[in-house]
């Protein structure tokens, strides 16, 4: 099939040429438009303790952020999907919305509460008498912890979770109790090791994400020299001259980690079967909490309060005040900066950068995810389990790495070369991010369509395209508006995969927020970019929920 044969070269090209050239090109020496020179160079910079130290501090933070958000999910899971906990829907959300969260902007909330010269808490917690100093310091490696359990590190565990503790069948866990076995002590001996494959699954993909991380370490941890993989790499480009070799070698080195957790994965899971639901189908029964019923759903509610609303309202707080983070002076309030912001020239380029990104990228997720999708489900093409590989393998690529192979990729072809520098790339950066997404999306509504509708369509004397515009795409319908509001989400929000191939004309409003708070640290108005940002992400945030529940994209 000449179509699958296009798909599955085109798929191949931008997933495994990318990261092909961020290996090799760690062993290469000279700037792109040079003549190629070859050394070890790129690795010797490890002999170096800065970076060394950055490889210890990445390992560390993925750790202790794992070891503390892992349990926590599974307990949030368990309590949302199998007991009666009062409003398990509404918690349910409110764990989705750190998810779609922008990084920056809930960073700068947490910077006006807890900076320990001007944050609002340690101000208050310093009038108590037997307080004498700032008690909490956002500029640390635990202030770097302490904000990432409020973003996706946390939310994107349960969001995964949650499905499967709901599609457990209940007679396990009747079984364990029969056995004497408390609700916790189920959770614990029966349900997780039964889970198992999703559990390491969803561990995976926190790594992923953890290793992904870099709005918040370069806004917190840079001030304090505190650097990981994704900030050195940062660093590293944008030196002059860039240093590509140790940049690519660091690159390097993570991705072998990851390929390596994921064969480990897939061994592990391998060794052992596990079956949660049998051939008599599966009831749900929820557990009883009892005395413990009201205690955790205040808790859970403290939790969303601080963890979700908190920084929210104070970067909104933030983007009205005279001098950031400064409480106490005359004329607190204004709306100068708001003013200011909107009639820049330079933010109003990049909201129409913004739009022309949003507007390219998820019209190629759409057309590109759906071909995937189509060809692996209802052709016969050979390639199609290939072609399902190639279109999951960005999803495990942290951002950051992704954006490096690209810059690579087109500062290294005298082909692609001319596109550098336009917005196109970062359309192309987007499309490759977050096909995995779209594709697993179709695939899965596909899947549930029979085959007898095309069949029906075919007897009938109709073409493909004929089948698929009036059988088939009235059907996933949903599903094309749901995966178009999620990517518009991620492409708006969006700095690692963008930040290094964005230029002053071509840069987005997440880039210039970053430009902001980083570069003139002009506090003020990217409190009010923020403030923008989470606004354009939380309607269509919402949005993608109401379409999630309702057409069966739930996580």
């Amino acid at each position: 099939m000449l179509v699958g044969g296009c798909l599955l070269v085109l798929v191949a090209f931008i997933s495994l040429y990318p990261l092909s050239l961020v290996v090799l090109n760690s062993f290469q020496l000279s700037r792109p438009g040079q003549t190629l020179r070859y050394g070890f160079d790129g690795w010797r910079a490890f002999a170096q303790p800065f970076i060394l130290q950055t490889l210890y501090n990445t390992f560390l933070l993925v750790l202790v952020r794992q070891l503390i958000t892992f349990p926590f999910a599974v307990l949030v899971a368990w309590l949302i999907a199998r007991t009666d906990l009062p409003r398990r829907n509404f918690f349910e959300f409110m764990f989705w919305v750190p998810f779609f969260l922008p990084a920056l902007p809930v960073t700068l909330g947490w910077i006006l509460l807890l900076d320990p010269h001007f944050g609002l808490l340690n101000h208050l917690f310093m009038k108590l008498p037997f307080i004498h100093g700032p008690p909490f310091n956002i500029y640390s490696f635990w202030g770097i912890v302490w904000v990432h359990c409020s973003l996706y590190t946390l939310s994107v565990k349960v969001m995964l979770l949650t499905p499967a503790f709901r599609n457990m069948d209940a007679s396990l866990e009747e079984a364990s109790r029969v056995c004497g076995s408390s609700p916790i002590g189920s959770l614990c001996r029966i349900i997780v090791p039964l889970m198992m494959p999703t559990v390491l699954a969803v561990f995976t993909l926190g790594t992923i994400r953890s290793l992904e991380a870099f709005e918040v370490e370069i806004m917190l941890g840079i001030p304090v020299g505190f650097y990981v993989y994704s900030t050195m790499i940062y660093d590293l480009v944008r030196w002059e001259p860039p240093k590509y070799p140790p940049a690519m070698a660091l690159g390097t080195v993570f991705l072998a980690v990851l390929i390596g957790m994921v064969i480990f994965q897939i061994w592990y899971v391998s060794r052992r079967q596990y079956r949660t639901v049998g051939g008599q189908g599966h009831r749900i029964a929820l557990t009883s909490l009892g005395r413990w019923k009201w205690p955790a759903f205040a808790f859970l509610s403290a939790f969303v309060l601080v963890f979700t609303v908190l920084p929210i309202v104070f970067l909104i707080l933030s983007s009205f005040m005279t001098l950031f983070g400064f409480f106490g002076i005359e004329n607190t309030w204004t709306l100068l900066h708001w003013h200011k912001v909107l009639t820049d020239s330079i933010f109003i380029r990049s909201v129409l950068n913004t739009l022309w990104l949003v507007l390219g990228s998820v019209t190629g997720i759409l057309v590109l995810s759906l071909a995937v999708a189509y060809v692996v489900t209802k052709t016969s093409f050979a390639g199609r389990h290939a072609l399902d590989f190639l279109a999951w393998l960005p999803w495990g690529i942290p951002g950051i790495l992704l954006g490096l192979a690209l810059l690579w990729m087109f500062l290294g072809n005298d082909l692609l070369a001319p596109l550098y520098g336009t917005s196109l790339i970062l359309m192309f950066a987007m499309i490759v991010k977050d096909l995995p997404l779209g594709s697993q999306l179709f695939k899965g509504v596909m899947l549930n369509i029979g085959k007898e509708l095309e069949e029906a369509s075919v007897v009938s004397g109709a073409k493909w395209y004929t089948t698929f515009r009036r059988i088939l795409m009235p059907i996933i319908l949903p599903t094309v508006l749901a995966v178009a509001l999620v990517s518009m989400i991620t492409t708006m929000r969006e700095t690692s995969t963008v930040v290094l191939l964005s230029t002053s004309e071509t840069r987005p409003i997440a880039v210039l927020m970053l430009d902001y708070l980083v570069e003139s640290k002009e506090y003020e108005k990217a409190a009010v970019l923020g403030a923008i940002i989470t606004a354009l992400v939380l309607v269509p945030a919402i949005l993608a929920r109401k379409f999630g529940f309702r057409f069966g994209i739930r996580a």
